[in-house]
């Protein structure tokens, strides 16, 4: 089996097309499923943000896996294949599983460095556990991603260097609004999730006047507006909420426009009450779409006194983190794709050696019952005879060292299974026990039971 990466991203598709890509909810749960079910893959796991869509798997065909997962992709993105296919890459085996780790630690990111995306692979590793379709090979792998995510957090200054999208995102905001930026500013956020309150957070830092949160669960709302200060507007009065607003951030989990053209001219034809008199607004009313797909109607953009800054002007703007603190977290994922190749190539030979090392200890008891039963008559010691039999033990011991820890380290070598394959000519495995040591191994990765 082979680890295979089918995805696309902001760095091989526009805004409208991830915008269409992106699966979540019961949408996602059904892809894990088809995915898993088909012919060549074993394990999978989806990585599906607002700038990302990738569909990992271990596949035992490359073609067919190929095949397999892009038919599906447009099955469930609903987007012609003729639309999506050049749109999409793939990664094999060794480069397969340096993308997941460039992917985790930040490389691929559009603002390179942002730690939401350590999160959303973790996330992605969870939801295909919980609907079991990942095992041995993709679970070791997502603990390898998420190793290396962490350690480029901890040991680089990867993370500091990189803005996350929702600082980038208000930066841009508070170029718009003119000097001062968000200071003394209205900001309205409508969502209650990960990113609503990020960007909820920056704005009470970034000193807003006041912070409203709209969301469809009351209770979120009114949680989130108590940690920054705010207040929580019902969804029914987001018209009036716009209108008071210098800025409005939306970002919420619906599958069409929250604010639509109708909704904004309501808004900007409306009264702007703030406090108890009516004030003009200073500068644009800007709207920050954080959504994938699309809150705001793109429509709204063309209203006068507006501004829309979505995921497509933010893909422009990504910034990068610092030369030094790239390569450090490139010299991390190196070093961790070496492991995980040593680690895959010992896995390898292992059977054989273990096979290897059962058949010389069942020759040496064998050998040692016959000779104790011959030695005990002559009144050798117990004693004695434990000295021997731990003896002959190390003696077998250091014979076979040197050529199991050397085909060990041959084996990610260009014909490195030639190795393991001469120990089993040279020593007479029996095949069979090889299997089985194979077997044993994958069941007691799996918690699974092989079953007749």
């Amino acid at each position: 089996m082979s680890v295979l990466v089918v995805g696309l991203s902001h760095k091989s598709a526009p805004v409208a097309i991830l915008e269409q890509a992106a699966v979540s909810g019961d949408t996602l749960a059904k892809l894990l499923r088809d995915v898993a079910l088909s012919d060549p893959v074993a394990e999978t796991f989806i990585v599906s943000t607002c700038y990302r869509v990738e569909v990992y798997a271990d596949v035992d065909r490359f073609h067919a896996g190929v095949t397999a997962i892009c038919d599906l992709l447009t099955r469930h993105c609903g987007i012609p294949a003729k639309d999506l296919t050049s749109h999409l890459y793939v990664h094999y085996e060794d480069q397969a599983v340096s993308h997941l780790l460039g992917v985790t630690c930040g490389l691929d990111s559009v603002v390179v460095g942002e730690g939401q995306i350590l999160g959303q692979v973790r996330s992605a590793l969870k939801a295909a556990e919980e609907h079991g379709t990942t095992g041995r090979v993709l679970g070791g792998l997502g603990r390898l991603a998420l190793r290396a995510g962490k350690r480029a957090r901890t040991e680089t200054g990867i993370d500091r260097a990189g803005q996350s999208l929702v600082s980038l995102a208000v930066s841009l905001a508070a170029e718009r609004l003119g000097p001062g930026g968000l200071a003394g500013r209205h900001v309205l956020v409508v969502g209650a999730g990960a990113m609503s309150s990020l960007a909820a957070t920056t704005a009470a830092r970034s000193g807003a006047a006041s912070i409203a949160v709209a969301n469809r669960t009351w209770r979120n709302a009114e949680r989130l507006a108590a940690r920054v200060n705010g207040r929580a507007v019902a969804l029914a009065d987001l018209a009036a909420a716009i209108a008071a607003a210098d800025v409005v951030v939306s970002c919420t989990g619906a599958t069409g426009p929250v604010i639509t053209c109708d909704l904004a001219a309501a808004a900007l034809a409306g009264p702007e009450r703030r406090g108890t008199e009516r004030q003009e607004r200073p500068g644009p009313l800007v709207f920050l779409d954080l959504a994938m797909p699309r809150d705001v109607e793109p429509g709204v953009a063309g209203l006068p006194g507006v501004a829309v800054i979505g995921m497509d002007e933010l893909s422009e703007h990504g910034t990068a983190a610092g030369a030094d603190d790239v390569a450090a977290v490139r010299a991390i994922c190196e070093a961790e794709l070496a492991a995980y190749r040593s680690a895959v190539d010992a896995a390898r030979v292992a059977p054989t050696v273990v096979a290897l090392r059962a058949k010389a200890a069942t020759v040496v008891d064998a050998e040692l019952a016959r000779l104790v039963g011959r030695l005990s008559a002559d009144g050798l010691s117990e004693r004695a005879l434990d000295e021997i039999a731990q003896t002959v033990h190390r003696v077998v011991d250091k014979l076979l060292h040197a050529p199991t820890v050397r085909v060990k380290e041959l084996a990610g070598s260009p014909g490195g299974e030639e190795y393991a394959a001469a120990l089993r000519v040279l020593f007479d495995l029996d095949p069979r026990a090889v299997e089985a040591v194979t077997r044993a191994a994958t069941e007691q990765a799996t918690g699974q039971e092989d079953t007749p």
